[in-house]
């Protein structure tokens, strides 16, 4: 499993270090702290807008998942404000491009 071959499939995984337990990110095959083997797991749902930004009739939004892990993406609906919780709406790739879509909650 490989963290593209997961979001081809629309599932958004995470590296986590099977010695020392730190969330790897942006994703890794090893833990970039001590070095040792991760697992893959799924990543939490909702997170936390951090920025957003509009371009034409389109909210852009930096989110920060499990008080870590930092993605951008759209917004699908609605207008977006700081602090507010988004829940993935849809993530994948598009040409070899992560994309990651969020729904207001």
């Amino acid at each position: 499993m490989t963290f593209e071959a997961e979001l081809r499939k629309g599932n958004f995984q995470v590296a986590e270090c099977t010695n020392c337990k730190k969330t790897v990110w942006p994703p890794s095959d090893f833990c970039n702290q001590c070095f040792k083997e991760i697992h893959w797991r799924k990543c939490a749902n909702e997170g936390k807008i951090i920025e957003f930004s509009k371009q034409n009739n389109y909210y852009f939004c930096l989110v920060e998942f499990e008080n870590t892990i930092k993605v951008i993406g759209k917004i699908s609906s609605g207008i977006p404000n700081k602090d507010q919780h988004v829940r993935i709406k849809r993530c994948g790739m598009t040409d070899d491009n992560y994309f990651f879509e969020f729904s207001l909650i």
